[in-house]
């Protein structure tokens, strides 16, 4: 069954909200990055036994032609080891699925490539790759890696010869069993994955059997059938044929094509979906020390029922907890969360204030900095009220507050749809006016301008922001 890329991104961004997603890592994943396929790895091996291997569809088989030949499985595990040990480039499909809040991931491939990116995404990971570990939990786990046809640095038990899919059950017991359970309970994404496991095959038609047509809902995103350099028409259209087959029997077992036209493609859905994920996430920006043309009253109801309306609607509030509005924010979210959300906290709204205590000026700011830029990272709507402050060398004056201001700097560096609220004054009135100067990128503001600028209707100003937001992620 084929779906749209619109259609997938909308309902697989519902799974990673809803905490139901994963993701399966074929080797497609690791194209980029410089490792060899299947195919490739086993060519040399080929070449030694006398086989073409762009004439074989088997490639268990001729691994394990190779290891019967040799009479040793030395060379097979050098080949692993040489082939998946290199230095790798930059691979943005890895880095993405690093990033995305998801905690189950799935591969059949022997490199690094998954469980390094989580850690660079500061993702603490628990990596799985024999049956021994499946019984031990890593302590404050944000990922599970589970890499069921072994790892580079245990080359010896790698899962790549007929032989070794014959005595999988028996090497790996509790393998299949754990993945035929994820596959029941969440909505896994194949990406860079062929359907050619047999392993895979084995596990789907066992739940095929079991459930009938009450299977789960999974995703496989590939890239459309293209006529490559040298290929007839004739067998073009025979491997797109054969593919639309392939896409029929996965609709069997629950799983929906997603077709790109190119490999680039599916680089681009995957930020599609990291995009639809952060525009959940909105955070709120704004501090005040003073209220201007506001009453204080006025001002802490309308952060509180901004925050109440987004979590009403399934959002997550982001805030710093800001002086004079951050606790407004606050209270308006958790009361919301508590009539409605079954007390879900976590999911709904995260709170980060900021460090206290450094004294260094500038270790203070860069520390600022730093918070600010990886708490506006994980959002992709940001709102501003007021903003402002104390002047530090004049109690009694009040200016704009320049950390509302590096706030409005970041979230737009970071792609961020903006909205100030400009009739609260001081820093959201200012980032207002540099706005209106260049409307061709705020184009989703241009109706709503002049309420922005002037209203002061707490009812209406919450409405007007909840139709943008929901707009955004429509």
């Amino acid at each position: 069954m084929e779906i749209s890329k619109k259609t997938f991104v909308r309902e697989y961004t519902r799974a990673i909200w809803d905490g139901t997603a994963a993701i399966f890592a074929g080797a497609g994943t690791s194209r980029e990055s410089g490792f060899v396929n299947w195919k490739e790895l086993l060519r040399p091996m080929s070449e030694e036994i006398k086989l073409d291997i762009e004439k074989e569809n088997d490639y268990l088989a001729v691994a394990q032609y190779y290891k019967d030949a040799s009479r040793s499985r030395g060379a097979i595990n050098q080949s692993i080891m040489d082939c998946f040990s290199n230095g790798v480039t930059e691979n943005e499909k890895v880095e993405i699925l690093a990033r995305l809040p998801i905690s189950t991931y799935w591969t059949t491939n022997y490199d690094e490539l998954i469980e390094d990116a989580l850690k660079r995404n500061n993702r603490k990971v628990d990596v799985k790759m024999d049956s021994d570990q499946l019984a031990m939990v890593r302590p404050d786990r944000d990922a599970v890696v589970y890499k069921m046809h072994g790892d580079v640095n245990h080359a010896a038990r790698a899962v790549l010869t007929k032989e070794d899919y014959m005595f999988y059950e028996k090497n790996r017991p509790l393998f299949r069993t754990l993945l035929k359970s994820d596959l029941l309970t969440k909505h896994f994404l194949f990406v860079g994955f062929s359907f050619n496991d047999p392993n895979i095959d084995f596990i789907m038609g066992q739940i095929s059997t079991f459930l009938g047509e009450n299977t789960g809902t999974h995703y496989w995103l590939t890239t459309k059938a293209q006529r490559e350099e040298g290929e007839t028409e004739e067998e073009y259209r025979y491997n797109l044929r054969k593919q639309e087959m392939k896409s029929n029997e996965l609709a069997y077992y629950g799983i929906k094509t997603v077709y790109t036209d190119t490999y680039k493609e599916v680089t681009e859905v995957l930020r599609d979906i990291e995009r639809a994920v952060k525009l959940n996430n909105v955070f709120i920006s704004g501090s005040a020390d003073c209220y201007g043309s506001w009453t204080k009253e006025a001002a802490e109801l309308l952060a509180e029922k901004i925050a109440a309306e987004l979590v009403k609607e399934n959002f997550r509030v982001v805030s710093g907890f800001g002086i004079g509005i951050g606790s407004s924010v606050i209270n308006g979210a958790l009361r919301e969360i508590y009539a409605s959300k079954y007390k879900h906290t976590g999911k709904y709204l995260t709170l980060r204030p900021f460090p206290q205590g450094i004294k260094d000026e500038a270790e203070r700011k860069a520390t600022f900095t730093k918070y600010r830029t990886d708490m506006i990272a994980e959002t992709g709507i940001a709102i501003f009220l007021f903003g402002n402050k104390k002047d530090s060398a004049d109690p009694e004056k009040i200016i704009n507050a320049d950390g509302c201001m590096e706030e409005y700097q970041i979230a737009k560096k970071n792609g961020n749809i903006i909205i100030p609220i400009g009739s609260t004054g001081y820093a959201a009135e200012e980032i207002l006016k540099e706005i209106e100067g260049d409307m061709t990128s705020y184009s989703y503001l241009k109706k709503y301008m002049g309420t922005l600028k002037t209203e002061k209707d707490i009812d209406k100003l919450v409405s007007v922001i909840m139709e943008i937001v929901k707009e955004q992620r429509s």
